[in-house]
This record gives C-alpha cells, sequence and structure tokens, in this order.
C-alpha cells in the first residue's frame, strides 16, 4: 500500500472490517451507521478501494472442509510472464489470493468452490487461459491464519 492515498474513511474501513464483518442484509448499511454516514458512501469508498488494488475482495473465509472444496495450487510461470499470469489467475472468482514466491514453483493461489467439479472446472480453466500446468496440494494438516493486519492511523 506504499504510495496509496488514503481518506480517514477508507483507513478505518480497512482497519476496523477485517474481522467480524456483519453478515446480514444490508451489511454496508450496519458500516455506515458506525461512522455515521449513507451506506452508498460505505459501498463506494470499498468500490474505491477495489478499483485501485487495495482491497482485492470482500468475502467471507471459512475452514476448509467445512463447505464446499479449496485446494493450495502453485504454477511454475516465466518471470517475464508472472505479473500477468498473476492478474489472470486472480481475476478468477474462486481464487482467494495468489502470491509469488522464491520458488522454481513461483506463483501459488487457494482456490475454493462449492464443490470439487467447480474446483476442478476452475483449475482446468486457469491451465487453457495461461498455457501453464497447476499443480494441486492436498491438504495434510490444517492451520488457522489471521488474515487481518494492523494498520497505522493516518
Amino acid at each position: 500500500m506504499t504510495g496509496t492515498h488514503l481518506s480517514p474513511l477508507e483507513n478505518r474501513l480497512l482497519a476496523d472490517w477485517q474481522h467480524d464483518f456483519p453478515l446480514e442484509a444490508r451489511p454496508f448499511a450496519r458500516v455506515a451507521e458506525q461512522y455515521g454516514v449513507s451506506e452508498e458512501t460505505v459501498m463506494a469508498a470499498f468500490e474505491g478501494l477495489q478499483q485501485r488494488g487495495v482491497v482485492g475482495r470482500i468475502g467471507a473465509v471459512y475452514r476448509t472442509g467445512t463447505a464446499g472444496a479449496s485446494t493450495l495450487a502453485a504454477m511454475q510461470v516465466p518471470r517475464e510472464h508472472l505479473d500477468a499470469v498473476a492478474a489472470r489467475v486472480g481475476a478468477f472468482d474462486e481464487v482467494n489470493h495468489n502470491y509469488e514466491r522464491a520458488h522454481p514453483m513461483n506463483l501459488w493461489f487457494v482456490v475454493t468452490a462449492p464443490d470439487t467439479e467447480r474446483l476442478d472446472a476452475v483449475v482446468e480453466a486457469i491451465e487453457a487461459e495461461t498455457g501453464l500446468s497447476v499443480l494441486c496440494f492436498p491438504m495434510e494438516e490444517a492451520y488457522h491464519l489471521d488474515l487481518g493486519f494492523a494498520l497505522p492511523e493516518r
């Protein structure tokens, strides 16, 4: 986020709503109540954060195996194509995030889907669109990672 200007509202939205996002029909209205602004203002702020690449997605993270299917996946991507392939992989709704690793398998990502058929279809689509193989790794042991980050006050 270096070099990204955040408004005071954007900074609060990022800091305060990494956990416990309201699970209700109009969650953005509930968030807006906390700051005394309109639901539309909150939605526009989150949309702007997404358009600028500050926020990748807003959605649930659930324990593997409790619903649907998921896999950790990796690809060996030629260095000169890494950014383009990462953007294409990240464009799939089923891909939570992707990241570069200093390893021959240099692009890693998590795929989640409602069932194994959809998971397999997404992996096959990624392979077809990139022309590269995807290795899927079965989970041997579950770990919970807190995906929240402390943000400095601005």
